[in-house]
């Protein structure tokens, strides 16, 4: 295995290749004197950073230290080698054994640096496995279609025999669902696939006598220090969290929370009301002005029935005389009676009083036409939102999932060309421009009223300062932070928990939450998210039954491991129509926006009984820990070495 990056999310891989999978690594990074570098994304997350990385590759250097050549054949299982180069060139790609090596990892923060050494290992050696790291998902479609064409006919082996040869993941949108349902009460643990979700509920114990709700299935058992959910290490022992328990375990944890697979639903597109061409009438006028029109309308009324009473005329003849004196084209009523008389001064004033009217009427019409293709302001009186800080990668992809749960949102951003606003405007989200650390953002936001704030920006002390502030103003607001550093994620968690014990407080790290995604990628396998459960994660993945005894032939109930995996769901739909489906699929911005696609019927079956028997052909849904998920695919390797 081959890892190329320049960042965290390198280090990180590499340490879940080693730990979890205990694969031969070779890490391509930059020299030391480059890696202290501040950034492309932030020069404030500069010292974490480079800290982070210094202390890595110690330990990677001391774990690989005696081993040599470029093939990486003398090394043992699970060892880590480190080569020093500024850019994944031909050279430095030979020099890492790619031409020898099972997979290779592109995770550059750039991704004309990852597409271009992608094309150079594809040339080294056609029957690679490719993992890259792109933001730009459309962009990242049309690459794994050339590069996998390219090594069908390099090999001359078809799309059926090169087993996901490429694969183009994002660490934005690996980690944006647990971002985003972290910050939402009741949804905090979501993966979605193919337009469905899976929403995972945190549940608390279960009182004496209380009969546990329906689910789907139970992901885990938490610890039993912390009933909420909170994030604590890995290591809490015997009292530690239980991922995939079996029946046995979940009747015996007692006194502890529980994560259950609760809802599985569409969660494709939907346009929410307002979001149309033509404004409402409600957002075309004011309160006050929709109030000035009701009441001149109101008074023509009166004076319609005053003149039908003085006259005896029919009500809608009355009322056509009333208008021709409100605009003041009817003739005078001068041998008419003295009520008439004074009927038609009233409509002549009410006329006048409407002209500036109709002039502020049309004033704010026209404003609101121009304001729906500019940044709206958070409106009065909202309440309930999530304040979102940081309109960057991570943030633009966070924006996308609260709007697909229709969750209320205001952003804030002291970028005007941040690379989230064109999606801000098009969704027609509240932005607040303005730097989170200045005195009065926050306030402009109404984070006094926020149900949660989540602060996802590129620099680690901004978003600890803006948590800080927004607790100093609501100690008891929701917090969610994004890190860069895992280890400063943990102190970060520990010291805001300890501080605002009754408060909901987490910390996220986003390489954290992406490197088992990419590592399950690099060993062949579809990782469709990751799930937080306190300090651990637990993966959905996409499996192919065929070549797996452990699910080959056997009942969704023999398969069914404790604490490594568990089946969910069953695709019935053929491989070139996964192909086809996942290749047409839009970004998140444009899927949003793309209602017809909300009829699509979704190949998957979840209401699986324990007594089917899985087929050969058919590919599955399953969570697994990250050692069980190694476990099932390390044992495939095997048999293919063996063969």
């Amino acid at each position: 295995m081959v890892v190329c990056g320049d960042d965290g999310l390198a280090h990180r891989l590499a340490a879940e290749l080693r730990d979890v999978y205990r694969e031969q690594v070779t890490l391509v990074v930059p020299p030391s004197e480059r890696t202290v570098r501040p950034p492309v994304v932030g020069r404030a997350r500069a010292a974490s950073a480079a800290l982070f990385d210094r202390m890595v590759n110690a330990a990677v250097n001391r774990a690989g230290s005696g081993t040599g050549g470029a093939g990486g054949g003398s090394e043992p299982a699970g060892s880590i080698r480190v080569v020093e180069a500024a850019e994944a060139t031909e050279e430095k790609l030979a020099e890492a054994g790619v031409e020898q090596a099972a997979a290779l990892a592109l995770v550059y923060d750039d991704d004309e640096t990852n597409i271009r050494a992608a094309l150079t290992a594809r040339r080294l050696n056609p029957r690679l496995r490719l993992v890259l790291r792109l933001y730009n998902r459309r962009l990242g479609q049309h690459i794994e279609e050339l590069l996998d064409q390219a090594a069908a006919l390099a090999t001359g082996v078809g799309d059926a025999g090169l087993d996901a040869s490429t694969t183009v993941l994002s660490d934005a949108d690996t980690a944006a669902p647990a971002l985003a349902a972290t910050a939402v009460a009741g949804t905090t643990k979501v993966v979605q696939t193919d337009g469905l979700l899976l929403r995972a509920v945190e549940r608390p114990p279960l009182r004496p006598g209380q009969t546990p709700p329906s689910g789907l299935a139970t992901l885990a058992v938490l610890s039993s220090n912390d009933p909420a959910g909170a994030d604590s290490s890995d290591g809490n022992g015997e009292h530690g969290p239980l991922l995939l328990p079996d029946a046995a375990e979940v009747r015996g944890a007692t006194g502890r929370g529980t994560v259950v697979l609760e809802q599985v639903s569409y969660a494709g597109p939907t346009l929410p009301s307002g979001r149309g061409v033509v404004p409402s009438f409600g957002s075309l006028f004011s309160r006050r002005l929709r109030w000035s029109l009701a009441g001149l309308v109101g008074c023509v009324a009166a004076l319609a029935v005053a003149l039908t009473l003085v006259t005896g005329e029919h009500p809608l003849y009355a009322t056509y005389m009333t208008l021709l004196d409100l605009f003041a084209i009817n003739e005078p009523a001068l041998h008419e009676s003295l009520a008439r008389q004074i009927l038609q001064l009233l409509s002549g004033l009410m006329g006048l009083l409407l002209l500036p009217v109709l002039l502020a009427a049309v004033l704010e019409a026209l404003g609101t036409f121009r304001s729906t293709s500019a940044l709206r302001k958070p409106p009065r009186g909202l309440g309930g939102h999530v304040v979102l800080l940081g309109l960057g990668k991570i943030g633009t992809r966070v924006l996308t999932r609260l709007r697909e749960l229709h969750i209320p949102v205001v952003c804030v951003e002291a970028d005007p060309e941040a690379r989230g606003m064109a999606t801000a405007r098009r969704l027609r989200v509240p932005v607040v421009l303005g730097d989170v650390t200045q005195e009065g953002v926050l306030e402009a936001a109404k984070i006094h009223r926020a149900h949660a704030l989540l602060a996802v920006t590129s620099a680690d002390t901004t978003n600890l300062e803006a948590a800080l502030y927004a607790r100093s103003v609501r100690p008891d607001l929701r917090v969610v932070l994004r890190l860069y550093d895992d280890d400063f994620a943990t102190a970060v968690y520990r010291t805001l928990r300890a501080a605002h014990p009754h408060a909901s407080t987490r910390s996220r790290s986003v390489t954290h939450l992406a490197a088992p995604a990419f590592a399950g990628a690099m060993m062949g396998r579809q990782i469709l998210g990751a799930i937080p459960v306190e300090r651990r994660v637990l993966l959905f993945a996409e499996v192919d039954v065929a070549g797996h005894p452990q699910l080959e032939d056997k009942t969704v109930g023999e398969a069914f491991r404790a604490g490594a995996w568990r089946v969910l769901a069953l695709d019935r739909t053929s491989r070139e129509e996964r192909r086809d489906d996942r290749r047409e699929e839009p970004a998140a911005e444009e899927a949003y926006e793309d209602a017809g696609r909300a009829g699509d019927v979704s190949g998957w079956v979840w209401d699986l009984p324990d007594s089917y028997v899985l087929q050969k052909d058919d590919r599955v849904v399953l969570a697994a820990t990250r050692r069980g998920l190694a476990e099932l695919l390390g044992r495939r390797s095997r048999e293919r070495a063996g063969a």
